[in-house]
């Protein structure tokens, strides 16, 4: 049977890399990437493929996702395109209305399909919220004491409770919804790769959160796992161990600045405003009370754990940015 695989969000870093990894495995006939913009790799003079990667500009909020996918008969998709951070054009209203309204298209497009049997969302552990009561390590099962309310994470609760609906009504279909640690990489560009290249590190005065990270190698590799095998439910997606974010401005060689809960609220938004870095005020509480999960899940399912520690992922980040202790040179 031929095995075509749809995968959403190609213009950014790890969707690209998974659909090229997906490309390379010769027991997939067919890789479609859909997106609203080229990606950047792709935007050269003649080339609209990346690897055998079939390239195809679609807005997921509209229907033309549905013809999509019943033109070239998929039978796996995996689901990439969820914004983290809203765009200085668009704003919040278009980050929600492509994070929800588009997976609630993409989603009812594979409802209604006759060929689709795997389904692979990215979500992220954000869904867990960060909270002062929040228990030492989250489980798959644990429920929040005070979920997301804003921004990236609260569009994550809501994609969430779409793609178990739609595992409801689709028994026949493999749903495999992945929650991501902050992702960590030489290729990664995020609110929180780009907080840790300030020069100085505003912190919570008071407050030293554990924080986890999955390397970028590491997570390409689950998605592909995930759209090659079938494991349903629910998993986090996460390296082993924690760093603190003192141990992070460390490791980075880069001063702290303590401010008090108020004022680091208040350059957050002036940064925001900006264009600087992204302090959303899901970041805020994670700079406040940190996370941490469990990856025991995962790691039964596919018999596999990740390569890169939390410290390792952090490290190889540091690495490719040239960015070293005080004192001397990483070894």
């Amino acid at each position: 049977m031929t095995h075509t695989v749809l995968v959403t969000g190609v213009s950014r870093h790890i969707g690209a890399r998974v659909a090229t990894v997906l490309a390379a495995d010769p027991d997939i006939s067919r890789v479609i990437g859909v997106d609203t913009v080229p990606p950047p790799s792709l935007m050269r003079e003649g080339g609209i493929s990346l690897g055998r990667t079939e390239f195809v500009r679609v807005d997921l909020r509209s229907p033309d996702i549905a013809q999509v996918i019943a033109a070239a008969d998929i039978r796996t998709v995996v689901h990439m395109s969820l914004v983290s951070a809203p765009s200085r054009s668009g704003g919040r209203v278009a980050m929600k209305e492509h994070n929800v309204i588009g997976t609630m298209q993409l989603l009812g497009a594979c409802q209604r399909s006759a060929t689709v049997r795997r389904v692979v969302v990215r979500s992220t552990t954000a869904v867990y919220g960060s909270s002062p009561r929040d228990p030492a390590v989250f489980t798959e099962d644990l429920e929040p004491h005070d979920g997301p309310s804003h921004g990236y994470a609260k569009d994550a609760v809501e994609v969430e409770g779409y793609v178990r609906g739609f595992a409801r009504r689709r028994p026949d279909v493999t749903v495999s919804l992945l929650r991501f640690a902050n992702f960590m990489g030489p290729g990664v560009d995020s609110p929180l790769t780009r907080y840790f290249t300030q020069p100085v590190l505003p912190t919570v005065f008071g407050f030293d959160p554990r924080l986890q990270f999955v390397h970028e190698d590491d997570a390409v590799e689950v998605l592909r796992r995930m759209a090659t095998e079938d494991h349903s439910g629910t998993f986090n997606v996460a390296g082993s161990g924690v760093l603190l974010l003192s141990q992070c401005a460390r490791r980075a060689g880069r001063p702290s600045l303590p401010l008090f809960s108020p004022a680091f609220k208040v350059l957050g938004s002036a940064a925001r405003r900006l264009g600087l870095v992204e302090y959303s005020p899901e970041q805020v509480r994670l700079m406040s009370h940190g996370r941490a999960v469990d990856t025991g899940r995962l790691e039964a399912a596919l018999g596999w754990k990740p390569k890169f520690t939390t410290g390792a992922a952090f490290d190889d980040f540091l690495r490719s940015r040239g960015l070293h202790p005080f004192g001397g040179v990483r070894s």
